[in-house]
């Protein structure tokens, strides 16, 4: 593998870009959100007052951008001592720091093209083509001399993310030997489910996850639901299953949200405030596993993955589905049908 020295000299490109979902961080950013992330998505006005109170529950605050904050120094630490050496810049598709403000700040600096390294592990359309979308409407809205930017590829199968992901689940295993096992994930329409892998790369991981921590028996539910009734969505759903396996005699639960990158709103208010409560209610002991975060070996990923995309690190995936593409296919991940 080149030093770091030859891929300075190599590089062909001249920064690394975040990219994250975003969220608000105080109360009055609480519904311009929620309207920048439901914009066009057949929602009633009634569901997003809902799920306003549970930001509201935290203070108006997603912790989301703290972590990116942290994250950004880390990933900087990361290039400059393995490389390449690129400057770290961070924007959101939902909210401040704005993807095409971060944009415009980057043709400042003199960046003419960019890695992009997208906070989620798995395809889908919310999941990957969406920001694929995201970043051409950016480079529109910047106009002349927009960067441009090349995705990295999924990561749901990589070392820097299986292996903390089962050290998480791992340590909460060692609170509940005996207990069972239940990994959760986004739903998505199943119309979005079925032009892309994230059914099968979630259930990878989660087979990836269940091995490296000797636990054979596990299920794959889904959680934070939002579309209408009418419109069919991924499940079981976690409190549903929850209710199923309490009727089975089960008593001890690990709850681990291997679909999420971090601890934000959606794990800590569906996950430790309303499954929590329902475990309560149906005399259930239950862990909730801790999510990837800044872990070491997530940030070297981010890294590798650069340097991989420069021809300078040889991809590496565990488990049988190899490493992702570096680009999507046309038909892949398509859009769901709105009902």
């Amino acid at each position: 593998m080149p030093g770091r020295g030859t891929l300075d000299r190599v590089q062909k490109y001249d920064a690394l870009l975040l990219i994250a979902f975003g969220g608000p961080e105080k109360p009055a950013d609480v519904l311009p959100f929620l309207e920048n992330v439901l914009r066009g998505r057949n929602v009633p006005r009634e569901r997003m007052l809902e799920v306003a109170e549970h930001y509201y529950h935290f203070g108006g605050i997603s912790p989301i951008n703290a972590q990116m904050r942290e994250l950004m120094p880390l990933v900087e630490a990361e290039l400059d001592e393995r490389g390449p050496r690129l400057p770290v810049y961070w924007g959101n598709r939902n909210w401040h720091p704005m993807l095409a403000d971060t944009m415009r700040k980057m043709r400042e600096d003199g960046v003419r093209r960019a890695l992009a390294f997208v906070m989620s592990a798995y395809s889908s359309y919310s999941g990957c083509r969406q920001y694929l979308e995201d970043i051409a409407r950016a480079r529109e809205a910047v106009g002349p001399g927009a960067p441009e930017i090349d995705k990295l590829r999924l990561f749901f199968n990589h070392p820097g993310f299986i292996e903390p992901m089962a050290e998480k689940v791992g340590a909460a295993l060692a609170q509940l030997p005996g207990a069972s096992l239940i990994y959760t994930a986004h739903s998505v329409p199943v119309s979005m489910a079925a032009s892309s892998q994230y059914v099968a790369q979630l259930e990878e991981a989660c087979r990836l996850v269940a091995e490296r921590v000797g636990h054979g028996e596990w299920r794959l539910v889904y959680q934070s639901r939002s579309g209408p009734p009418s419109q069919p969505w991924l499940g079981p759903d976690i409190g549903e299953y929850l209710r199923r396996l309490q009727a089975a005699g089960v008593r001890e639960v690990v709850i681990a949200p291997i679909g999420f990158i971090s601890d934000h709103l959606e794990v800590l208010y569906d996950l430790d405030t309303e499954a929590r409560s329902l475990c309560q209610e149906l005399g259930l002991n239950m862990v909730r596993a801790a999510t990837v975060g800044n872990h070491a070996a997530f940030v070297g990923m981010i890294g590798e993955l650069a340097r991989e995309r420069m021809a300078a690190s040889v991809p590496r995936a565990l488990g049988n589905l190899g490493p992702s593409a570096d680009t999507c296919r046309p038909e892949c991940c398509a859009p769901p049908r709105r009902g």
